[in-house]
């Protein structure tokens, strides 16, 4: 298995690491700023006319992740050779919110097949159910079979975000990409870094992805009393204090939520997953230091799944709230994930809107979000 890393901006077109593209390549895996991808993404038509053959999968960020850096306004892309793994990639559009759990179960059925090692799945991030998405995916899976990815970005502008396959790219997608073999070696890991504080408080009325009540008051009034001055910067100031959702109010840990927008007329706030009614939430903040330590625990994590070998590619998934944090600082997170994994491969990435990764020591992926996520690989040696 081999990466080249390479890197698209409008005044220089692309450029590779070592000076040439590889002669083949299996699978593409890019990311871009939305309007990079969008009007015949010239950045990806190129790719795709030099390797016809191969798997092109990606996604617009909020930010992309490219080696040890974090950029804007660029196309990052690894070319992937494996020298046995077969790659496959499949895409469905989802109509609505509502529609998520049966898209994602249309598409494990597509790549279903007793070889599957590892699917990377890449949604829409404003009109899809991540929720739901993870849910249709554990259904349609074996145990067995990995699942990690996440929702598109947008930038902090929430505006739209796309998603391709093939010469596709466009929203309201969901692309998954499947790969088969007994050599194929995946390890992955999600972590956070966020604390919770102040009262534990009751989800008393919600639909899918929107909090409408807590504890019987408006939850958009409610958390504009929690954020102050901050308040007339929502929805991206709402990435600074994300909730954590418990099933149980005596629970000790539970699933980040990020809020993704606002609705002023009916006091309500729209997250990237589900807020089930009668569940609990808390508030949460952070520090730099707290995110660079979860970023560096999602790195081991992912080294220790992966049975220890050094990998030759990984994959993270950074949530936006997680940029917004650390600002200048966000290369740092990227460091501390590449300096963990003791320099094994090259790595490629996005901020993103919701991670789709197995919670830590299971394997049955969720939606999370501001979390890193991190997703090794690795070819094994032949068997005798």
């Amino acid at each position: 298995m081999h990466a080249t890393m390479g890197r698209w901006t409008e005044q220089s077109g692309w450029c590779f690491e070592g000076g040439q593209p590889p002669a083949v390549a299996d699978w593409i895996l890019y990311f871009g700023a939305t309007a990079r991808l969008e009007q015949g993404a010239p950045a990806v038509a190129a790719l795709r006319s030099r390797y016809p053959k191969a798997v092109c999968s990606g996604c617009s960020t909020a930010g992309e992740i490219y080696q040890n850096g974090v950029s804007d306004d660029a196309v990052c892309a690894a070319l992937v050779t494996f020298e046995e793994t077969r790659v496959c990639g499949c895409a469905v559009d989802v109509a609505t919110p509502d529609a998520s759990r049966t898209a994602a179960r249309e598409l494990t059925a597509r790549l279903a097949a007793p070889d599957l090692r590892h699917v990377l799945v890449l949604s829409d991030g404003l009109q899809v159910n991540g929720t739901l998405l993870a849910a249709g995916l554990r259904e349609g899976l074996p145990e067995a079979v990995t699942v990690t990815g996440g929702l598109a970005g947008d930038g902090t502008r929430f505006g739209r975000t796309v998603v391709g396959l093939g010469d596709q790219v466009r929203g309201g997608m969901v692309v998954a990409v499947g790969l088969y073999g007994t050599r194929l070696r995946v390890g992955c890991c999600s972590a956070g870094g966020w604390e919770s504080f102040g009262p534990r408080r009751r989800i008393t009325r919600a639909r899918g992805s929107v909090l409408y009540e807590l504890d019987g008051q408006p939850a958009l009034d409610l958390y504009k009393r929690y954020l102050g001055d901050r308040a007339a910067d929502l929805p991206a100031s709402g990435l600074l204090f994300p909730l954590e959702l418990l099933a149980r109010s005596g629970d000790e840990r539970g699933l980040v939520r990020t809020i993704l927008a606002v609705d002023e007329a009916q006091h309500s706030l729209t997250f990237a997953g589900d807020m089930p009614e009668d569940s609990f939430v808390r508030l949460m903040r952070t520090r730099h230091d707290g995110l660079l330590l979860g970023a560096e625990q999602a790195a081991r994590g992912a080294g220790l799944a992966s049975g220890n070998g050094r990998p030759e590619f990984t994959v993270l998934v950074s949530c936006v709230g997680r940029r917004l944090v650390l600002g200048a600082r966000a290369d740092e997170e990227v460091e501390a994930v590449t300096r963990a994994l003791a320099g094994g491969g090259p790595a490629l990435g996005f901020y993103s809107y919701g991670e789709i990764c197995p919670p830590a020591g299971l394997r049955a992926c969720e939606l999370h979000n501001q979390t890193m996520t991190v997703t090794t690989f690795a070819e094994t040696g032949p068997t005798a």
